[in-house]
Parts: structure tokens; C-alpha cells; sequence
């Protein structure tokens, strides 16, 4: 009987290590080809336009997270539906961490307000840290109420005027807006809401005495109170700001009301985990960097980080009790 021939050992050994090793290779080839993260342009999606409080913000940390992050972070404006359309923009992009977004309080109130959204902005986006809150500063023009130094003198002023004093807002629903109803709610004393669209004609017009009350966000006040245009009669945040250390809050004066405008970042549904946890890491350190901090306080804005969890609990927060007096003030957009 014959025998088949024998293979050296030697070689089919080394045949079989070849094999090995060629599977082995085609198993990391997906890992291989995976680039990590990030290794190209990450775009930021600001939903309101150029040069307004969330922009300029925006740009600010574009630049250092672009440093921190080595790789180009460049600011995309799209603008429209108090910034429903730029996050909706956000919500439909690949969760890949090549596309995030500012999310602000206009868009988390939109909905409230009767504007469609085709997303759930509590739970569509995925929250990645607070970013920066802005006070809000009542203010008025001292020619049209002369004699008006603190809140009390102003409601007194508003009591007995024999019809309601006038305030402006940059639009129905801003903040601005929704803690003057809070404030009328409190005191039972009524203003004539008088809405522009945006903060530097209702600013303009404060300052001409057309109107004499505004609620205004500190971005676009600080100049004119500075300037003596403008008198600040309170602050509606939980402590003094160190942009009018001199002013105090509502609740200093027995008004127990809060608000001030916010921005953070977010992006789609579905961004994994771990660029969750070094976007919400490089945020954190950007905002403790003095240089940032300068610059944003420089804009108005007060860096405040937070985690994603928080932000996540702040939406929730803050969308219970806008909800509250939107409904039981009965506020639409129109």
C-alpha cells in the first residue's frame, strides 16, 4: 500500500501561522480604517444670525475647542424659528461628532409658543454641557420715569399711572418677555407689552423714551448702562453679577423671580458615549481657561459648564417652568 507523502513540519506550520495571521488581519481591517475621532473639519451649528449673543459666544469657543481639539471648528448660521431650523439641522446629521449645535432657550421655548418643531428638542438632541448663561438686567430711561431708582418705585410708578406703562421685548416668548409677565403675575401690576423683532430696535427705542421699560439681556444692555443712557434697576439672576456689581437682584428687593438666557452645546441623537465624554472634558477645560473666560465675560456671557446629565436636567427644568407661565398667561406666538 502506498502512503501519501509527508509534509515537513516545518512547513505546515508555517503555512498555518500564514493563515493565521491573514484572518487576524482581516478581522482589525474595520478598526484599522477607522479614523479616530476627530480627524477632520467638526462644524458648529449656531441656529440664530451672525453677530448676535449666541454667536458671538459660538465664535469664542469655535476657536479655543478648534486649539484643543486640533482640527478646524468652523461656525455654520442658520438662522429661523427662534433656531428651530439650524437644530433640526443638527437632529438629522450623522451622529458621528462632525456636526454639533448651540442649543439656546429660544429653541427649547418654541414649541411652548405654538412654532412646529418636526423633533422633541428635550430628548432629540443629545445634551454634550452648559456652556455660558447671560442675566437679564431690568432697566429704564431715567427722562421717562424721572424719580425711579429701584423696583418698588417702578411698580408704584406702574400702579398709579392711569393707563399701563409701556415695556419692550425683543420678541414674544423671549426671556425678556416671560419674566416681565412673571413679575406682573406677582404684583398684580400691568405693563403694555410692546414686541419688536430683535434687541437692538427695542433698545434703541428705550433709549429714545418711546418706551421706557426693558428687560434686556446683559450682552446688549451693559454698553448703554455703562454709557449712563440707560438706568439698571435689577438683575433677575440668583446672585449680583460682576458686570453691575452695584445692581441687585429681584430678589433682593422682594421680587422672588429668576431668569437669564443660556447656551450650551448638543448634538444628534445617537452621538456615542465616548465623544460625549471628551467634548464635555475639552468644554469644561476651555471654560476654566482665563483667556476664554476673559472673552466671554468681555461679550457678556457668564461661562458656566456643566455636565451632560445636568444640561439634560436644566431643559427639563427650565421647560417645566417656562411651560407654567406660558400656559397660565395664555403667551402665543401670533
Amino acid at each position: 500500500m502506498k502512503t501519501a507523502p509527508s509534509v515537513p513540519h516545518g512547513t505546515g506550520r508555517r503555512t498555518l501561522l500564514r493563515l493565521v495571521a491573514a484572518s487576524g488581519a482581516a478581522a482589525v481591517l474595520p478598526a484599522l480604517a477607522a479614523d479616530p475621532w476627530p480627524s477632520r473639519t467638526i462644524r458648529l451649528v449656531v441656529p440664530y444670525p451672525p453677530g448676535g449673543p449666541t454667536d458671538t459666544s459660538a465664535r469664542i469657543l469655535a476657536a479655543t475647542l478648534a486649539e484643543r481639539l486640533k482640527q478646524k471648528v468652523i461656525v455654520d448660521n442658520k438662522p429661523g424659528a427662534s433656531g428651530s431650523i439650524g437644530i433640526e439641522n443638527v437632529v438629522r446629521s450623522a451622529p458621528d461628532g462632525y456636526t454639533l449645535g448651540v442649543l439656546a432657550n429660544p429653541t427649547l421655548m418654541s414649541p411652548l409658543l405654538g412654532v412646529k418643531q418636526s423633533y422633541d428638542v428635550l430628548r432629540g438632541t443629545t445634551p454634550i454641557g452648559l456652556a455660558y448663561e447671560i442675566p437679564l438686567v431690568l432697566m429704564i430711561n431715567e427722562k421717562a420715569l424721572p424719580g425711579v431708582t429701584n423696583v418698588r418705585e417702578l411698580l408704584a410708578k406702574g400702579k398709579a399711572a392711569p393707563k399701563p406703562l409701556a415695556y419692550a421685548t425683543p420678541g414674544v416668548g423671549s426671556f425678556s418677555h416671560l419674566i416681565t409677565e412673571s413679575l406682573e403675575a406677582l404684583t398684580g401690576v400691568e405693563f403694555e407689552h410692546v414686541s419688536y423683532k430683535g434687541s437692538a430696535p427695542a433698545i434703541a427705542d428705550v433709549i429714545a423714551g418711546h418706551v421706557p421699560i426693558m428687560f434686556s439681556d446683559m450682552i446688549a444692555a451693559l454698553p448703554h448702562i455703562k454709557a449712563g443712557k440707560l438706568r439698571a434697576l435689577a438683575v433677575a439672576s440668583a446672585a449680583r453679577t460682576s458686570f453691575t456689581p452695584d445692581v441687585p437682584t429681584l430678589k433682593e428687593q422682594g421680587y422672588p423671580l429668576e431668569a437669564f438666557s443660556w447656551g450650551g452645546l448638543a448634538g444628534p441623537p445617537g452621538l456615542p458615549a465616548p465623544i460625549v465624554e471628551r467634548l464635555s472634558a475639552e468644554l469644561e477645560a476651555a471654560l476654566a481657561d482665563p483667556s476664554v473666560r476673559e472673552k466671554l465675560m468681555a461679550a457678556g456671557c457668564q461661562p458656566f459648564w456643566s455636565t451632560p446629565a445636568k444640561f439634560q436636567e436644566h431643559l427639563l427644568a427650565d421647560h417645566a417652568k417656562w411651560s407654567k407661565v406660558i400656559q397660565e398667561r395664555g403667551i402665543r406666538v401670533e
